[in-house]
């Protein structure tokens, strides 16, 4: 791992409306002796980090003078590299014509243009546009380029007041710093938003005993399956309803999971005694083109999939709320209780960073067990 104290990260800042290039770094005698060499080098209270303009002269020269002596991190300045479309981004064909009021201000066209050209999700993008039509008609007098971040702070505290959740607030941010940011092209225009502080929350797990309890009290073979399927290779819900027959390799006994979460491919795992099953319901139900479809060639919903787990739930006795994301979290923790190394678990789930996937230690029990209790021991030893 890079030493912080040896790197310097850049961002992209705008400041007395031009962009410049943000240089953050730890305190360091040698990072600051360089920077002070840059052309007219500066410092923003704001941002609490040096800056210069933003030319491709000054982007080498940076380059060039840390060359040997300090990493420079890009995570935040270079774009996101974009993938091929699929099926689950977003398209403008794919927004409802509806019926609205004659002075509802609606989402501005280059905004569902850039959604659709940086290949957004559907759901994320029909989020985007929801939350940010909401806030705009909010505030119905004021131009969408007057706004300024007091507008913005006391709608967000008007729905801290209304009880929305942390989650709500981040996806309003969201949805307002996309416009500005990336529309506009003013990177970093609302730097300083605060965002609600993250609530680290365990994730629910149930007992291997539960997890076949429920799948023995499905009603049929594709319910089994589905279920069966949500537990063995840890899928998030979306990821299910996407599979196709094609994604199922049983020569190599793995699931292909095409554009997961963050537009990701990977590998999960097949279970044997699953695919049995699957070749069992295929046989039955034939589905056309997705694994588990409605009907004929039409995907499955992710309303019905969640009735079918919760109600195989009560009918198992299982005195929880249990949705597909349990089943998930479930086989993550599962496989760390057998011994199976963190970095494997967070490749099967497709997450992007080992923090995510750390969480599950706080909820395996194997280690858990094996400490004894002080007032056993105190028992013990009397």
């Amino acid at each position: 791992m890079t030493d912080l104290k040896n790197r310097i990260t850049l961002h992209h800042l705008w400041i007395n409306n031009s962009k410049k290039i943000g240089l953050k770094f730890y305190p360091n005698k040698g990072i600051q002796a360089i920077v002070k060499t840059l052309p007219e080098p500066k410092w923003s209270k704001q941002y609490d980090m040096a800056y210069i303009t933003n030319t491709n002269e000054n982007l080498e020269l940076i380059f060039a003078l840390f060359k040997g002596f300090a990493w420079v991190d890009l995570n935040y300045f270079l774009p996101k590299k974009k993938k091929e479309k699929t099926k689950n981004t977003f398209e403008t064909k794919q927004l409802k014509e509806k019926t609205l009021p004659l002075d509802y201000r609606v989402c501005p066209k280059t905004y569902i243009q850039k959604l659709e050209l940086l290949n957004y999700s559907k759901i994320t993008a029909k989020t985007y546009i929801s939350f940010f039509e909401k806030f705009i008609n909010h505030y119905k007098q004021i131009k969408l380029s007057d706004f300024n971040e007091y507008d913005i702070r006391s709608y967000m505290q008007l729905m801290v007041h209304q009880g929305k959740s942390d989650s709500y607030l981040n996806q309003l941010v969201n949805s307002i710093k996309f416009y500005f940011e990336v529309v506009l092209g003013m990177p970093n225009r609302y730097y300083m938003l605060e965002r609600p502080m993250k609530k680290r929350m365990l994730p629910k797990v149930i007992s291997k005993n539960e997890v076949l309890r429920i799948i023995n009290c499905t009603n049929n073979i594709k319910h089994k399956c589905i279920v069966s399927l949500l537990y063995s290779s840890g899928l998030r819900r979306s990821e299910l309803l996407n599979l196709k027959l094609k994604d199922i390799d049983s020569e190599r006994m793995l699931i292909f999971v095409n554009s997961g979460k963050g537009n990701k491919d990977r590998y999960t795992l097949l279970s044997e005694q699953l695919l049995d099953d699957l070749r069992v319901y295929v046989k039955q139900w034939k589905p056309q083109v997705y694994l588990f479809e409605g009907k004929i060639g039409i995907q499955f919903t992710g309303s019905s999939v969640l009735k079918i787990v919760k109600n195989a739930a009560v009918k198992a006795r299982i005195g929880k709320v249990i949705t597909p994301h349990v089943l998930r979290h479930s086989f993550a923790t599962h496989l760390l209780e057998t011994g199976i190394d963190l970095r494997y678990i967070q490749t099967l789930l497709g997450h992007s960073s080992s923090k995510t996937t750390e969480i599950y230690t706080q909820v395996a029990l194997n280690s858990i067990k094996n400490i004894k209790n002080p007032l056993d021991s105190l028992y013990l030893s009397s």
